[in-house]
């Protein structure tokens, strides 16, 4: 059964100058400020990693409680990739990318006024709801503006501004730290954030697939501006796309169906497993490095360049996922990751080359992540595509939450940084290993075989 959309040959016309030709100013535009927001997310999540190590002798704080606090924003990205997320399938990709907007840079300018570790949780929680929200619609909207050639690197290009976040956050929070003390990072974080809602406001535009399936108000004259913009023939109607609305529990267990159902899982468990293994790292690094002999700014400093390496890594995985099957490039990636973060615990007691190492290590981790965030948008219909990419985050946040606080009470109970970083590699390989279930999945989106996808777009998925 075809696609509704697909029996209007105006609309069809117009997703496929999308999906098929060039790509226009204005399309790598959108895609621009989704990087940019993602910039600000990298700063905003990791901030907490930049300046544990001060919060936590200021506060007296051991290792478990830490882990607490370095997991709090964590959870919070969980819930709202799950709870507020999905409701980008039902009012728009962009009202909810503008409110977790609003409520990341409230919880960062609040988490500046703490008082002891509970304040500061609560608040990191808070933050996360909103970034948990942006992420996962930042790279849906990415996702659906770029062409199917391009597909990859555009959503791989979100994860790169993502790291550049996090690099900036590591290089400002040594000069912040010094200077202003730790309170200055998290306010920084949060004017910035706040700066960037009105530049969305004006500049970021609505899904033209959610515009299409869903047909909100005045749809056809946004989807006709949209068409403009891309220099595309205007429509004189959108499709009859029938009945698309769902309550957010008729969403999720429609990603369960039979033809979603293994593609679903698979995901899920690389998710799962990919986050909890990079959250590890990111997270507990300078702290480590400190734990291994570095002074506090040696740490931030490796911290730092993981997260530099992070900018190449995502960069050149969406420049392979051009040229190269997607889902081969990420198990690549994976593959070396689980080698690479065992020969970086190794090389700590020499620091030109544990710092070669975490630069390099940096491209292969943050290169994992953009991989999947790239992959999975692409086994969604547009109608449960916000949905899909938000259950998939919310389940690897089950994974990074859970990676940092026992990363704490490991090292309490007297687990060495070797052991810990051999155990993430094997995280990392078996994450690989999963991956080739892809391979034979079932029927996935669009009421195409996934295997009909595979053949369109087999730059994406092999």
């Amino acid at each position: 059964m075809p696609h509704p959309a697909a029996s209007h040959p105006m609309s069809a016309r117009l997703k496929r100058a999308l999906d098929d030709g060039p790509m226009s100013r204005f399309q790598w535009s959108a895609i621009a400020i989704c990087v940019l927001l993602n910039t600000l997310d990298g700063f905003d999540v990791l901030v907490m990693s930049f300046t544990g190590k001060t919060i936590s002798g200021e506060w007296h704080l051991d290792s478990g409680t830490l882990g607490l606090l370095l997991s709090s924003g964590l959870a919070g990205m969980a819930l709202g990739a799950l709870f507020v997320a999905p409701w980008a399938d039902r009012v728009g990709r962009r009202p909810v990318i503008l409110a977790g907007l609003a409520i990341a840079a409230g919880g960062m300018m609040l988490s500046s006024t703490s008082q002891n570790w509970q304040q500061l949780g609560a608040l990191r929680l808070l933050t996360g709801v909103g970034i948990g929200a942006v992420l996962a619609c930042s790279n849906v909207i990415a996702g659906e503006f770029a062409s199917r050639r391009w597909r990859g690197l555009a959503v791989s290009l979100n994860s790169t501004g993502y790291a550049v976040g996090a690099t900036v956050g590591g290089i400002s929070s040594v000069a912040l730290i010094d200077h202003h003390g730790w309170r200055s990072v998290f306010l920084v974080g949060g004017l910035a954030t706040l700066a960037v809602i009105p530049l969305a406001y004006w500049l970021l535009p609505e899904s033209l697939d959610f515009l299409i399936a869903r047909k909100p108000k005045n749809a056809l004259h946004r989807v006709n501006a949209l068409a403009r913009r891309m220099r595309q023939p205007e429509l004189t109607s959108l499709p009859d796309t029938g009945d698309t609305g769902h309550s957010a529990m008729v969403g999720f267990r429609s990603l369960l169906a039979p033809d979603l159902r293994r593609p679903t899982l698979v995901l899920w468990g690389a998710f799962f497993l990919v986050m909890a293994a990079f959250y590890f790292v990111t997270s507990w690094t300078p702290t480590l490095l400190v734990e291994a002999g570095m002074s506090s700014k040696q740490s931030l400093t490796g911290g730092t360049l993981l997260n530099l390496g992070g900018i190449f890594g995502t960069a050149l995985l969406g420049a392979l996922a051009a040229r190269y099957a997607l889902i081969s490039v990420l198990r690549t990636y994976l593959f070396v990751a689980a080698a690479l973060v065992v020969a970086f615990a190794a090389s700590t007691n020499t620091l030109v080359l544990a710092f070669c190492v975490g630069a390099v290590i940096g491209v292969a981790v943050n290169g994992c992540i953009a991989g999947l965030y790239a992959l999975t948008p692409n086994i969604y219909p547009t109608e449960l595509r916000a949905t899909g990419v938000g259950a998939a985050i919310s389940v690897g946040r089950v994974g990074a939450i859970i990676a940092p606080s026992a990363a704490g009470w490991l090292l309490d109970a007297d687990w060495t940084p070797l052991a810990l970083y051999v155990a993430t590699g094997v995280v990392f390989a078996a994450a690989g290993l999963l991956l080739i279930a892809m391979r034979t999945t079932q029927p996935a989106s669009d009421a195409r075989s996934l295997k009909s996808r595979i053949r369109d777009d087999d730059h994406l998925l092999a």
